[in-house]
C-alpha cells in the first residue's frame, strides 16, 4: 500500500510521482515497469552535503544542502526542495548553477518543521 508523500522514481524515464491521496494499491508502474520507492536517508554517501539544514530568518525558513555546499552541476545536482510545516508541503525546484539551497517565506517555528532534498546521483534526505 503506499503511503502519503512516498516518492516514486521511474528507473527507465527518470519521471518521479509523490503521493498525495493514499490509496490500496500495491506498486506505481512506468515504462511498463514497477517504479522505485525512494527511501528518505541520512546516512550513506555524503551526508556533509546532503542533509538538509534549516535555518529560521525572520518570517523565512531557509534549507541548505549540507555543511559542504552541494555541486550544482550537470551531472550532478540537488533537483528539488520539500520543506514540510504540520500538513502543509512547500516545494522549490532547483536547476544547475543554482546556490544549493531553497527560502521558504513561512511563518513557522524551527522545531516544527522538516525539510528533505533529492539528489541527482544520491537520492532522497531528510533533516
Amino acid at each position: 500500500m503506499t503511503k502519503l508523500n512516498d516518492i516514486y522514481r521511474c528507473n527507465v524515464c527518470g519521471n518521479m510521482v509523490e503521493i498525495i491521496k493514499e490509496g490500496l494499491g500495491e506498486s506505481i508502474s512506468c515504462c511498463n515497469q514497477e517504479m522505485e520507492l525512494l527511501e528518505e536517508r541520512q546516512l550513506d554517501v555524503g551526508p556533509e552535503k546532503h542533509i538538509p539544514i534549516i535555518e529560521k530568518d525572520g518570517e523565512k525558513i531557509i534549507v541548505k544542502m549540507g555543511e559542504v555546499p552541494h555541486p550544482m552541476e550537470e551531472e550532478h545536482y540537488i533537483c528539488f526542495v520539500e520543506l514540510f510545516v504540520g500538513d502543509k508541503i512547500y516545494r522549490e525546484t532547483l536547476e544547475v548553477g543554482d546556490d544549493p539551497k531553497a527560502v521558504f517565506e513561512v511563518c513557522a517555528d524551527i522545531d516544527d518543521v522538516k525539510a528533505r532534498e533529492y539528489c541527482s546521483i544520491h537520492g532522497l534526505w531528510h533533516s
